[in-house]
């Protein structure tokens, strides 16, 4: 059993790390400043949203260090990139928002993704 969750979690890492195509330091800086506004700055620690956040923690963090909090975020980041790739920008969805809500979760869409 121990064998099997240490593969489904090497497998997940791998599928994460794939999606996140945006290094901790360029999450970063793009939840900062995304998440500025005209007169005021969050702190670092509080910019950009809670799921951002979490990816950013994630990113920072060796794979032995992850907790079961962090997986299920994996698992959700990753399926709704996924999702989010297929459908595509939608008239409903202006490109531009699309674009900055998936580089909130760390996925750059012009960024070509790896096989």
């Amino acid at each position: 059993m121990a064998d099997t969750e240490a593969l489904e979690l090497e497998a997940l890492w791998a599928e994460f790390h794939n999606v996140v195509n945006m290094t901790s330091q360029e999450l970063a800086a793009w939840l900062r400043t995304s998440s500025a506004g005209e007169e005021t700055e969050q702190p670092p620690e509080e910019a950009g949203p809670e799921q951002g956040r979490g990816v950013l923690a994630i990113l920072r963090k060796r794979r032995m260090d992850l907790t079961d909090a962090d997986v299920d975020l994996m698992y959700d980041i990753v399926d709704t990139v996924r999702n989010e790739r297929a459908a595509g920008p939608r008239a409903t969805v202006p490109e531009p928002d699309w674009r900055r809500r998936l580089m909130s979760l760390g996925h750059d869409p012009l960024r070509a993704e790896e096989a």
